[in-house]
C-alpha cells in the first residue's frame, strides 16, 4: 500500500511538472505590422528570423488591436480593463498627459500570487505607468504584484547607451545598449529562480525613438553611418536596424532558455504596443499613425507561441484585443478560476484567447474596442469599435466616422457622408448599441441614417426582438442561409428554415444573426424567457 501511495504521488508530481507552463510577454514599442513580411498589410520588410520562429510555433493574429499609445496599452494588459475604467487613456508624462495607473487595480502578478504563491514574477524593461516622482512611485511595480522590476521607469530613453535603470526602486546609470541590457537582466533573473514556474514581462524600448545605430553585431545594415544628419534623413533605415537588433536579442533569450531547460515549457506572447509613429509610417496620411484610433494606430503584430498551441503555424482572423492578454496569461499559467478573485467594482474586459490556441474555431469577442483620451483633450481623443467587417470612430469632439473595413481597410470612405445600404445600417446600429452598452451612455447613437435601396430596415429583418421561442424573417430573406450564434461565437443554428426552429430551450441572453449567403446582414437579437 505504501509503495502504491508513493507511486501515485510521484505520478501526480510528474503530471504537474509536464503541465506546468511559463509565460513570457514580449512588448515591442511603437511597432505596427508595416515591417513584418508575415503580415498581409506589410509595406516594408525586415529580416526577423527569431520572431518568425514564433509564427511557426504558434498562432498569428491578423486582427489584433491595441490602444494607440504605450501607457494605455500597458495598463490594459496588466489589468485586463479598458482605459475608461482605469483612467489611463494616454501617455503618462507625455503630451496631453494621462492619469497614472491606480495601485488599487488587480493585476496579472497579484492574481498569480493568489493562485500559486510560489510563481516567480518579474517586470523587465520599460514601465511607463507612473511618474518617477515622488520616489515612492518607484516601488509601484512591486506594490502591483511583481517580485522584481528592473528597467527604465519613463517612456522614451534619452539615449540607448546612457540611461537610468531602476532595480526595485534603486537607480543606477547604465551605458550598456538598452535592448541588450533588458535581455541580460531577464536571463540573470531566470537563473535565480531555479525550477519555479514564472511569468516574465519584458517591455522593450526598441524600436521607439531616439533612432540610432545599434551595435554592429546585432543587425545587418552595414551602410548606415550613424551620424546625426544621416539619422535625420533616413529614420526608417535606423528603425529597421533597431528592430532587427531587437530580434537578435530575442534570439539570445531563446538560446538562454534552451540552456537552462525552460524553452520547451514556456509560452511566448509577442505584441507591438501601438502602431508606428508618423516618422516611420508607411502610409501617405501620417496623421493617422500612432496616437490615433485609425487602424494604422491600433492594428499591431500579435503572436502567441509555445507548447500550449495546438497545431502551430496557424493564422487566426478572429478579433483580439490587448486586454485579452490578461485572461490568456492567467489561464496559460493554470489559473482558470481567476474571476473569483476579481472585486465586483473592478469589472474585467479581457476574454481568454486560449480556445483559439487550442484550435477551437470560435470567436472570443464579437467586437474590439480602442480608445484615446488625455488630461488635456485634443482632436485625436476618440473611441473606436469594430466587428470583423465594419468600424465606428466616435471622436470626443462630436465628429463621427464609419468604415466598411472588409472592402476599405485604409478607412478612406466614410459611409456617413452618403446613403448606406441595409447591411451597413444594421452593422452601424449594432456597433453603436454595443458601444453605448459598454460605456453606459445612449449618446453614441444619434446619427440619422438614410438607406439607398428598398430593403427592410434592420429591425424588420428578423422579429420579434427580443424573442422568446421562434424567430421570424422578412420574406426578402427566406432564401438566405442563416446562422445564429451565441455571444461566444458558438453556432446555435445554421440553415434556411430558422423560422421553423423553436429556441425556447436556449438560455436568455444576447445572440447574433447573420446571413451566410444571399442578401448580407448581421444583427443582434436578445433572447428572453
Amino acid at each position: 500500500m505504501r509503495k502504491a501511495i508513493i507511486f501515485l504521488l510521484l505520478l501526480f508530481s510528474m503530471q504537474n511538472t509536464v503541465a506546468q507552463r511559463n509565460v513570457i510577454l514580449l512588448i515591442a514599442d511603437d511597432l505596427g505590422t508595416d515591417y513584418f513580411g508575415c503580415y498581409e498589410d506589410a509595406q516594408d520588410t525586415v529580416d526577423l528570423p527569431n520572431i518568425r520562429t514564433l509564427v511557426k510555433r504558434g498562432v498569428r493574429f491578423q486582427n489584433a488591436h491595441s490602444n494607440p499609445v504605450c501607457s494605455s496599452t500597458r495598463a490594459s494588459i496588466l489589468t485586463g480593463r479598458y482605459g475608461f475604467r482605469t483612467g489611463v487613456g494616454g501617455i503618462v508624462g507625455g503630451a496631453g498627459g494621462s492619469n497614472q495607473l491606480p495601485i488599487s487595480e488587480k493585476t496579472i502578478p497579484q492574481l498569480l500570487a493568489l493562485y500559486k504563491p510560489a510563481i516567480a514574477k518579474a517586470n523587465i524593461g520599460k514601465w511607463h505607468l507612473h511618474q518617477p516622482n515622488p520616489a515612492a512611485n518607484l516601488m509601484n511595480p512591486l506594490s502591483l504584484g511583481y517580485d522584481r522590476h528592473e528597467g527604465p521607469f519613463i517612456g522614451q530613453l534619452p539615449s540607448y547607451t546612457n540611461w537610468t535603470k531602476y532595480t526595485n526602486g534603486q537607480a543606477s546609470n547604465v551605458t550598456r545598449y538598452a535592448t541588450s541590457e533588458n535581455i541580460d537582466n531577464a536571463v540573470s533573473w531566470l537563473k535565480t529562480i531555479n525550477n519555479k514556474q514564472f511569468f516574465l514581462w519584458i517591455g522593450f524600448n526598441a524600436p521607439h525613438a531616439p533612432f540610432h545605430l545599434p551595435p554592429a553585431n546585432l543587425h545587418q545594415y552595414t551602410n548606415l553611418s550613424g551620424t546625426a544628419p544621416d539619422i535625420r534623413n533616413n529614420p526608417k533605415s535606423y528603425f529597421k536596424a533597431m528592430l532587427q537588433s531587437l530580434d537578435s536579442e530575442i534570439g539570445r533569450l531563446f538560446d538562454s532558455l534552451k540552456v537552462i531547460n525552460k524553452y520547451d515549457s514556456t509560452d511566448f506572447i509577442f505584441i507591438g504596443d501601438n502602431g508606428n509613429t508618423a516618422v516611420t509610417a508607411q502610409i501617405s496620411d501620417t496623421s493617422r499613425a500612432k496616437g490615433t484610433v485609425y487602424q494604422y494606430g491600433i492594428h499591431v503584430p500579435f503572436i502567441i507561441a509555445g507548447p500550449s498551441v495546438v497545431q502551430p503555424g496557424r493564422v487566426s482572423s478572429q478579433l483580439v484585443n490587448v486586454v485579452d492578454i490578461f485572461a490568456t496569461t492567467l489561464e496559460l499559467m493554470g489559473d482558470t478560476a481567476w474571476r473569483n478573485n476579481i472585486p465586483i467594482n473592478k469589472p474585467v474586459d479581457a476574454k481568454s484567447i486560449v480556445p483559439i490556441l487550442k484550435n477551437k474555431n470560435i470567436a472570443i469577442r464579437p467586437w474590439a474596442f480602442s480608445e484615446n483620451f488625455k488630461l488635456i483633450p485634443d482632436e485625436s481623443d476618440a473611441k473606436a469599435i469594430r466587428n470583423l467587417d465594419y468600424k465606428i470612430i466616435k471622436f470626443d469632439n462630436g465628429k463621427e466616422e464609419f468604415y466598411h473595413l472588409a472592402v476599405d481597410p485604409g478607412e478612406l470612405n466614410n459611409l456617413l457622408t452618403g446613403n448606406m445600404n441595409a447591411e451597413a445600417i444594421t452593422n452601424y446600429q449594432y456597433l453603436c448599441a454595443s458601444l453605448s452598452n459598454l460605456l453606459g451612455s445612449t449618446a453614441y447613437c444619434n446619427t440619422t441614417l438614410s438607406v439607398n435601396n428598398t430593403l427592410p430596415a434592420a429591425n424588420e429583418i428578423a422579429y420579434p426582438n427580443p424573442f422568446v421561442d421562434f424567430i421570424q424573417m422578412d420574406k426578402s430573406y427566406l432564401d438566405c442561409s442563416i446562422q445564429l450564434t451565441n455571444i461566444n461565437g458558438a453556432i446555435i443554428y445554421s440553415g434556411k428554415e430558422i423560422y421553423n426552429q423553436n429556441f425556447s430551450a436556449i438560455p436568455a441572453g444576447i445572440y447574433f444573426l447573420k446571413s451566410i449567403n444571399g442578401i448580407p446582414f448581421q444583427l443582434k437579437l436578445v433572447k428572453i424567457k
